[in-house]
């Protein structure tokens, strides 16, 4: 990659929290990605203004004719969330399923794509750094990370977090930003609670990784995990809604942050999908 360009050396506490950044932090954010994409300009463009848009496809088309494989293609994919008035935000999906968003505000549609173009590239850029490839010294952070954030579960072959530690192994070498999707999956079946209904079918951590690992992340799944969540309502009535509220809560905080989101939009999305098959049935 470009050499002389070097990755982000901070990494603020709300980058690790659901917690809101304050104007300090956000300035540092902009900063931070303007740098980059600065510094991404020069060694690709010459000096001057940098189209961010398209900068970043051209950087994944680099990536894939360098011979890097994409299942998908190199296409980066725009979604602009509807909305009459400004603040106006936008979500970039990059190839391998990562999900970065406008993290300003944005008066216009156009300034929001522009802002999530930047927060991706400037992670696509990041993202060739050797820290980013999955190695052991990877696995055990992330294995780490993983069970703070879903105690109770051990690192048993049987559990999830054991099937998310052989998936790792089974991806060493691969950058974080190309093996988001698979690592999306995962987090939904575990958060869906998937996971511990096949183990509980006594299914071993290889036959769940070889399975979902040829599955992509498409309108199928979610809408299985959208009629899991309407059982859990029908249990325990509020329990949607809590959790969409949480879960709204938790994107709005990460995009803000400038943080990889593919997990909790997934969540959100899969929620929303939810409650709008409630309320149709509640008035048919």
């Amino acid at each position: 990659m470009h050499g002389n360009i070097k990755p982000p050396s901070f990494l603020t506490p709300w980058q690790q929290s659901n917690t809101y950044p304050d104007a300090q932090a956000k300035q540092v954010l902009k900063e931070a990605v303007d740098a980059v994409v600065n510094s991404f300009a020069k060694h690709t463009q010459g000096y001057g203004r940098v189209n961010v848009v398209e900068a970043l496809q051209e950087f994944w088309q680099m990536k894939q004719a360098r011979g890097i494989d994409m299942k998908n293609g190199a296409l980066v994919i725009y979604e602009s969330v509807p909305s009459s008035s400004p603040p106006y935000v936008c979500y970039v999906t990059l190839p391998g399923g990562s999900c970065f968003a406008s993290f300003q505000n944005c008066p216009t549609k156009a300034e929001a794509r522009r802002s999530a173009a930047k927060i991706a590239l400037m992670n696509s850029v990041f993202n060739e750094h050797p820290s980013r490839r999955i190695s052991d010294d990877f696995i055990e952070k992330a294995v780490q990370d993983a069970w703070m954030s879903f105690k109770g579960d051990d690192d048993s072959p049987n559990t999830g977090i054991g099937a998310f530690r052989f998936m790792l192994e089974t991806n060493k070498g691969r950058t974080m930003l190309e093996f988001q999707e698979l690592m999306t999956v995962f987090q939904l079946l575990h958060w869906n609670g998937s996971l511990k209904a096949m183990r509980e079918r006594q299914c071993s951590r290889q036959e769940v990784v070889a399975h979902y690992s040829n599955r992509t992340l498409d309108e199928d799944m979610r809408t299985q995990m959208a009629l899991d969540w309407l059982a859990r309502e029908q249990e325990h009535v509020g329990a949607l809604q809590r959790e969409l509220d949480s879960a709204e809560r938790e994107l709005q905080a990460a995009r803000l942050a400038g943080r990889e989101l593919r997990f909790p939009k997934e969540k959100k999305d899969i929620l929303m999908l939810a409650h709008n098959q409630s309320a149709s049935s509640l008035l048919s």
